[in-house]
């Protein structure tokens, strides 16, 4: 079988279902053996071609929607188009894949029949005419856009057991219809996805459906007006070029991607249908030796129709970022770090940064806890009962061949007493996001605007303090910037230097921050 793989998060996603696509067989998900019921029935399925005679070939799936369902995939017995399968009585979703059925004078056809609700309480003979289904005619405003692949899924959710059916098209020639009586009321979830190939980058047209029935045809032409916009832009340090790969899928439902490259530092560009709302953008990005291969995730973009939405990867400046989940947490008596030290200027956190050394420590009163050099910003540690006064302290290094940020030094303070379960304790970063462009790097002598924004406990107004300082000598001098409407102005060096950053915050609790970027970017 052919399938279509994903890079990382998105492709877990992807690759935990199976799609069939033409003239392949969908895997079974460990077909259940039958157990002995009182009660089982004759289920006997009729397979009709095109042209009303028996089909030639066929590939069937029966999945019992209930706890303990059985599921079965049957293909072709005899030339008879007929096979039959006894079954314990239940509900039943039933679909039916008919390929290269003769089209009217054209190119084959593939014609998918789903029944939603199949209640077997008796004998039952189930015809699948293929005369009954309409087309499947997405398409993009683009007449020269190329098609890449398709995928319709099914959701049939009975009594709170769901069960699925999908089928996956390498061709625009799909076929699709409904069997069968309507089931309960938004117990059927439809969903169609088409991707569609561009030089600059494509379209992903998708739409999901609720209600009674399986879609029998579908038809829209898309208007330019109607499409949402998403830039992804893979940056690259100077002198470095690479490949990029990427997948951009829709945040609902499971899909067959149609995994893409970008030349770094560039730009790829996707038209994608708000109707199937959010979008989740996987990158994976050369790293700094060509080899090392670092991968970051944006989930959950939201789009709009005729608006642009940009994300750029692999970008300086690079630094400590929060994410949705808790950076520094207590359990009990348990504090663990986890905060993302090299997230890209844009707060990608990278799945794997690349870097050479990495050290962090925790200490209660003053005194050492423990300390950790597995990997930046982690560790885990166990202090003592009651409250306490802390400090984390925590660092990475890496080659200045990463092009941007040689080194992070974070040291956070901050009051804790045990907990009765998982609980924030209240840490914050400083982001710097000046717009380097793709090379990641600024103009020689000219003044670069650094939008400041603060994240975690000392966001929102709870800031009680903050200085912002700059460094052009790597680091045996500092001047405190200004800091005006959310931004500081540093005045860039000549070509070939680095500019390093720093920051002490100190929010309306007394919590504080202390932070250094060595080599945040460079000049040109």
């Amino acid at each position: 079988m052919t399938t279509t793989s994903l890079p990382r998060r998105n492709a877990l996603r992807a690759l935990a279902v199976a799609v069939a696509l033409v003239g392949t067989s969908t895997p079974a998900f460990g077909s259940a053996a039958f157990a002995a019921e009182p009660e089982t029935y004759t289920l006997t399925i009729k397979h009709l071609d095109r042209a009303g005679q028996p089909a030639g070939k066929y590939r069937t799936h029966v999945s019992g929607v209930f706890e303990a369902g059985v599921e079965e995939f049957l293909e072709q017995q005899d030339a008879s188009g007929v096979t039959t399968v006894r079954l314990p009585r239940g509900r039943y979703l039933l679909d039916s894949t008919l390929p290269d059925g003769p089209g009217a004078g054209g190119p084959a056809w593939t014609d998918w029949v789903v029944q939603p609700r199949l209640d077997l309480d008796r004998d039952t003979t189930v015809t699948v005419d293929a005369r009954t289904t309409a087309p499947v005619d997405v398409r993009p405003p683009d007449g020269t856009a190329r098609f890449l692949q398709s995928s319709m899924f099914v959701e049939v959710t009975h009594e709170g057991v769901t069960r699925s059916a999908n089928i996956g098209n390498r061709s625009t020639n799909l076929r699709v219809a409904h069997l069968g009586p309507e089931a309960e009321a938004g117990t059927v979830n439809q969903w169609y996805d088409a991707h569609w190939a561009t030089d600059t980058g494509g379209y992903l047209l998708g739409q999901t459906f609720s209600g009674t029935r399986a879609l029998t045809g579908l038809a829209r032409q898309y208007a330019a007006q109607e499409l949402a916009t998403l830039n992804v832009r893979g940056a690259a340090g100077p002198g470095s070029n690479g490949t990029a790969l990427l997948s951009v899928l829709p945040s609902t439902g499971t899909v067959a991607g149609a995994p893409r490259v970008m030349k770094t530092p560039g730009t790829a560009t996707f038209l994608v249908a708000p109707e199937r709302g959010t979008w989740d953008i996987g990158v994976t990005v050369p790293g700094a030796d060509d080899v090392t291969r670092n991968y970051y995730v944006a989930d959950r973009v939201a789009v709009r129709a005729g608006t642009t939405t940009t994300h750029t990867f692999d970008g300086p400046v690079f630094g400590p970022a929060l994410t949705e989940r808790p950076a520094v947490s207590r359990d009990g008596d348990r504090i663990t770090a986890d905060v993302p030290l090299l997230a890209d200027g844009d707060g990608h956190a990278s799945w794997s940064p690349s870097f050479d050394t990495a050290y962090t420590a925790l200490y209660r009163d003053g005194v050492l806890v423990g300390t950790a050099s597995d990997a930046p910003g982690r560790g885990e540690f166990t202090v003592a009962p009651g409250q306490g006064s802390y400090r984390l302290a925590t660092t990475v290094t890496r080659r200045a061949a990463a092009g941007a940020t040689t080194r992070v030094n974070a040291s956070w303070t901050f009051a804790s007493a045990t907990t009765a379960g998982p609980t924030a304790l209240p840490v914050s970063v400083v982001r710097f996001c000046p717009d380097l462009g793709l090379t990641g790097t600024a103009t020689a002598g000219s003044p670069l605007r650094i939008p400041v924004t603060v994240q975690g406990a000392a966001a929102d107004g709870r800031t009680r303090s903050l200085t912002v300082s700059a460094s052009t000598d790597g680091g045996a001098s500092w001047t405190r910037l200004p800091l005006e409407a959310g931004a500081v102005t540093v005045q860039n060096p000549p070509a070939g230097s680095a500019v390093s950053l720093r920051a002490e915050l100190t929010d309306t609790d007394g919590n504080t921050l202390e932070q250094t970027i060595a080599d945040a970017y460079r000049t040109r």
